[in-house]
């Protein structure tokens, strides 16, 4: 091993793992791992679904022990059973799911547990949980029950939980998946500060614009390192990203793409700063070569971004969703009661493309799950699903979640069945479909998520990568064919290109086929890709609402609510900011591309 391996926090050679290696159909999820970590390092790791990530996470903690060749930590070979507790001491992670490792009822004493069984003095415990909670946002919700909280909640305890261990290496497994935009910013800029602190830090993401984070990015593919730089050296390779099922942050495609028209401006950026600063530098030097530039280049207030006219409303239609005054408190009646909604009032029409956004903990999950019964609403609240009033006793509800299909925020806890296909066939085997019949529509639903029926059918599910779980989950709900999909954060696992190719074969089950799309995401720039209108939500009420263009053209009162407008939008706004003449808000890469040329031409 070569000397800065032999410094390495984590030194890893020859690394291989097979899942199932005595079953019939073993998997190779490792093969031939070599990667050197130093202390204090901040590297990040990306690849598509099934590439091996979260395997070899689980390596540096010791959940998992090589097939073949060796992990250290620290000097420590994982392999050796009674240094486990050392290992786990150094190497703190953070789950896909927190979920799995969130243990206690209140949520002081579940961030306390980890360094109270490390024997934390007493005094030093509670200085540790404070400054752990405040480090995560989380402070206030200290005694609420974390059963209690939103997806996005959760895992920033489960993140303050494993960092009030003060671990030497904190790993984090896409972590920040389930966080609002703000949410994912505080995240990262903590996790920042503990590196800047000395704390090694390896992150696992699908999010490429948290890629830029690390001073070097690792790509895998099928086991294996493909890849590896800093970030500006892997994200000027884009051809080759996008064949490992890739992609790059959204300001440095939109760099490309100015790129190709002016070969002189620069590939790879990696900001919005970034790319704001070179178009504002050229803006000014082909004015001052013209004429002067207007004095007070940084206004003191900045000018609006101007909006084109109001996109057209949706063609109207049957109403299909209508909600009116609904509000909902769980644990009602109880000292960790927790109110989710304060009457809120939405109406959704059969065929329209809807984004419903907010921060963690506003109310989204629990509002779409009242959309198919699964919550009823209570008075003066009122739901109606297609003229059926879900408050009303009696009412069919499994019609109504035939017709509405809801694919929770972890999918993968849908799955139940020994076998894909099996699972995927399960709800039209239960609507009585002949078996023929089933066969092709399981084909079908795998087809739309990007499985190959031949390959996937008969895999067991527990075998399969979380991202595969989620699009198989996925299949089970659309091989109903529901007249309407929510999707509540149900993509936020899939890699860049896997996410990106089943929202566009959604969206064309929605312009095709007349299917009504829901969308929760934290991702802006998929709601903007996908969705005609959106409603924002903040704690539990409607706050906003109008066409996509119109709610990503607020962007100061969307960050007042806790989240952010797609980066290319951010670019506009931040260019308007500059002084520079900006017309319509982009909402795409294409959008942006032609209006930064507009802007550079003109």
């Amino acid at each position: 091993m070569s000397q800065a391996g032999e410094q390495a926090v984590i030194a890893i050679e020859g690394l291989r793992y097979v899942y199932n290696p005595q079953s019939s159909h073993p998997i190779q999820a490792l093969d031939g791992i070599d990667l050197d970590i130093d202390a204090g390092d901040y590297v990040v790791i990306i690849g598509h679904n099934g590439s091996g990530k979260s395997t070899l996470a689980k390596h540096l903690n010791a959940l998992l022990r090589p097939t073949d060749g060796t992990v250290r930590i620290k000097g420590i070979d994982t392999r050796e059973r009674s240094r486990v507790l050392e290992v786990r001491s150094t190497v703190g992670m953070v789950f896909q799911v927190p979920d799995n490792q969130i243990v206690a009822t209140v949520v002081e004493e579940d961030v306390a547990f980890g360094p109270e069984n490390l024997g934390v003095p007493e005094e030093e415990l509670q200085m540790r949980v404070d400054w752990a909670l405040d480090l995560v946002g989380m402070d206030e919700h200290r005694q609420r029950s974390p059963q209690g909280l939103s997806a996005g909640q959760k895992q920033r305890v489960a993140i303050a939980g494993v960092v009030a261990m003060r671990p030497d290496v904190l790993v984090l497994d896409e972590a920040t998946a389930m966080l609002d935009p703000i949410g994912r910013r505080e995240v990262l800029s903590a996790v920042r500060a503990l590196n800047r602190q000395g704390v090694t830090v390896v992150a696992i993401t699908h999010f490429m614009d948290e890629a830029v984070e690390g001073r070097k990015v690792v790509v895998m593919d099928g086991g294996h390192i493909v890849m590896d730089g800093s970030p500006a050296q892997v994200f000027a390779r884009l051809e080759e990203l996008r064949r490992l099922q890739l992609d790059v942050p959204q300001v440095t495609e939109l760099a490309h793409e100015i790129h190709k028209r002016d070969p002189s401006f620069p590939p790879v950026l990696l900001t919005v700063d970034e790319l704001a600063g070179e178009v504002e530098r050229r803006a000014r030097q082909a004015r001052s070569e013209a004429a002067p530039f207007p004095a007070g280049t940084t206004p003191e207030a900045p000018p609006q971004v101007a909006d084109e006219p109001a996109a057209p409303s949706p063609p109207a239609g049957p109403l299909l969703i209508a909600v009116h005054d609904l509000h909902y408190t769980y644990l009602r009646g109880t000292p960790l009661h927790a109110t989710a909604l304060r009457g809120v009032s939405l109406e959704i029409l059969r065929g329209e493309a809807v984004g419903i956004i907010g921060r963690a903990g506003s109310g989204k999950s629990t509002l779409v799950q009242h959309f198919n019964g699964l919550l009823r609403p209570r008075e003066p609240g009122k739901v109606m699903v297609d003229g059926q009033d879900l408050g009303r006793p009696g009412v069919d509800v499994r019609q109504v979640r035939q017709k509405i299909g809801l694919a929770f925020q972890y999918p993968e806890q849908q799955l139940f069945e020994r076998l894909v296909g099996d699972d995927i066939a399960f709800g039209p085997k239960k609507m009585g479909m002949p078996q023929a019949e089933r066969r092709e529509r399981v084909r079908w639903a795998m087809e739309v998520v990007g499985l190959d029926f031949e390959a996937f059918k008969d895999r067991f599910t527990f075998s399969l990568s979380g991202g595969e779980m989620r699009k198989a989950a996925l299949a089970g709900v659309l091989a109903l064919q529901p007249q309407a999909l929510i999707l509540d954060e149900s993509t936020s696992g899939l890699d860049p290109r896997s996410r990106r190719d089943l929202l566009d074969r959604l969206l064309a089950l929605h312009r095709d086929a007349g299917l009504t799309l829901i969308l929760i995401s934290p991702s802006m720039e998929d709601v903007a890709g996908l969705v005609d209108r959106i409603y924002v939500l903040d704690e539990g009420r409607v706050v906003m609402s109008g066409t996509t263009r119109e709610v990503f053209g607020r962007a100061d009162e969307l960050r007042h609510y806790g989240l952010d407008v797609p980066q290319v939008t951010a670019v506009a706004h931040e260019l308007a900011r500059r002084g520079l003449p900006v017309g319509q808000v982009p909402l795409t890469v294409a959008e942006g591309s032609r209006e930064v040329w507009r802007i550079l031409s003109s």
